[in-house]
């Protein structure tokens, strides 16, 4: 039976369960480069020539290999411009007798689905993306024993199934988590190693023009370009990543410092995120490293925490919650996304550099996103779907699936509790421990109130004011309402008219 088999651009994995069980003798294998994928946000320019440099070196690989392709090109004058005008196109010019696709990441792609085989006339089957760690029933499944299912417990439930750093039924060095051992700020004079960056070849010098051309006044910097667009070029990342930064990852995950894009992170979730890599063979290659002595326990359990944890934790929750998640708002936040955000001119130095990475780089490492762009949209109350829009656009690994619970649950607390226990707000004083941003800015972290105050300071103390009402009962702020309860009137409205005046004078500027 000849079957077209449909492979998106997130799925450029030559194990996807769409190309499983492949004929080549019959069998066509359909990519599409469409308007529609490359434009329902305005996506980072790096990130679109990503995508379609990676989806065409994934076609030469397939067509090396045997492998009958049908690809379209974006600027090919009969494309459609949608994914279902191209699959429609296909099986009119390719007489095929069914159409096979793994599952899409994200729901808006899973509903639109669901009406293809009526649409078509053929039969269509959609194969679970097996490529995770955890399937959604089996996600399903151990969130249905528990009132509010915490990643934790998740992960530890995916360490026992997997046998990841375990010894027997109790994990390796007597502990779950050494979290507390990552959180040291980087010392002085410690080399960091540089950011591979890659030579685009002549298909993506082609796919950057392209972009250039239709998508210039997207946001970021196009070039210069220097992701790897080839599974050889990402599992080169991966084993410079174990061999140069693994063994400080721990330590510093959560660092930040002026001036440096990277750090210890590997920045393989582009590769990870479009299929380059794997979450399972990424896993076992840090434990290798670990069982021959080359990394450290708490770096490794660090990151495999990352992927096997918060990464497959985050794909539960969405498809849990989908599609009415996003709809939340629990802490009523409605205020409009500050224009620095597009442009990084602001004189808060930390939100600068982080999003002047951005731009270039159409990426920063986690805590940059959570600790700074998020915890600045977080106090300011913005409206959490201009933010997750943000998100979404302005980085090369963001698609809605892991973007969503990340921005939404994680970093707004928009979700009232469904992702994390309680808001990660945090003042100037969390920034200064944790980076030399403050150091290089015009506010001082260590002041509360007046004009060469952290903004982050006197936003902290308002949106804990602010929120007071829906937070007091949490037991995780408990502590923190009761340091507010200490504190006098006569402060409190110096915090609170400062901080309107601040968020005032912000949004006028961006008018």
């Amino acid at each position: 039976m000849k079957a077209l088999r449909l492979i998106l651009g997130d799925q450029l994995t030559r194990s996807v369960s769409a190309l499983q069980g492949l004929n080549y003798a019959e069998d066509v294998v359909l990519m599409a480069e469409v308007h529609q994928e490359s434009t329902y946000v305005r996506h980072h320019q790096q990130k679109i020539a990503l995508v379609l440099s990676a989806m065409r070196h994934f076609a030469a690989a397939l067509r090396a290999e045997g492998v009958a392709v049908d690809y379209v090109k974006l600027d090919q004058e009969e494309n459609s411009g949608s994914l279902f005008g191209e699959v429609r196109r296909a099986a009119r010019r390719i007489p095929v007798e069914r159409l096979i696709v793994t599952e899409p990441g994200e729901w808006r792609l899973w509903e639109e689905m669901q009406t293809w085989q009526s649409r078509l006339g053929v039969p269509v089957e959609i194969r679970p993306d097996d490529r995770f760690l955890c399937s959604r029933e089996e996600f399903s499944r151990w969130a249905g024993r528990y009132k509010n299912p915490r990643m934790e417990f998740f992960y530890r439930a995916m360490r026992a199934k997997t046998g990841w750093l375990m010894d027997g039924d109790q994990p390796l060095g007597g502990r779950w988590n050494f979290d507390p051992l990552n959180r040291k700020a980087i010392p002085r004079g410690l080399p960091i190693p540089a950011w591979r960056r890659y030579e685009p070849d002549e298909i993506t010098r082609e796919t950057l023009d392209l972009t250039a051309k239709l998508f210039g006044r997207h946001f970021g910097q196009l070039r210069p370009f220097g992701w790897g667009v080839t599974r050889e070029q990402a599992l080169q990342t991966l084993d410079e990543f174990i061999r140069d930064r693994l063994p400080w990852f721990g330590a510093y995950q959560d660092a930040m410092q002026s001036g440096e894009d990277l750090l210890f992170h590997s920045a393989i979730s582009p590769y990870i995120n479009i299929g380059l890599l794997t979450p399972s063979e990424v896993c076992q290659a840090v434990l290798s490293a670990y069982h021959a002595g080359d990394a450290p326990l708490a770096s490794v359990e660090g990151f495999i925490r990352q992927i096997l944890g918060w990464r497959e934790f985050v794909r539960g929750i969405y498809w849990l919650h989908m599609p009415g998640y996003a709809q939340s708002n629990f802490l009523q936040a409605g205020r409009p996304l500050p224009s620095f955000y597009w442009s990084g001119e602001t004189e808060m130095n930390c939100l600068r550099q982080v999003i002047q990475s951005t731009r270039r780089n159409a990426y920063a490492h986690h805590i940059q996103r959570l600790m700074i762009t998020g915890n600045f949209a977080l106090l300011a109350g913005i409206d959490p779907a201009q933010v997750e829009e943000w998100y979404l656009i302005v980085y090369a690994d963001a698609f809605e699936w892991v973007e969503l619970p990340n921005t939404h649950g994680m970093a707004l607390f928009a979700d009232g509790g469904i992702m994390g226990s309680k808001p990660y707000a945090a003042s100037g004083a969390y920034i200064r421990r944790m980076s030399n941003y403050c150091g290089s800015c015009e506010f001082d972290s260590k002041t509360k109130t007046g004009p060469r105050a952290c903004p982050f300071n006197y936003l902290y103390w308002n949106f804990i004011i602010e929120n007071r009402d829906r937070l007091k009962n949490n037991p995780r702020m408990a502590v923190i309402y009761r340091t507010l309860e200490r504190m006098d009137a006569e402060s409190r409205r110096h915090i609170t008219q400062q901080a309107r005046d601040f968020l005032e004078t912000l949004f006028l500027e961006g008018e």
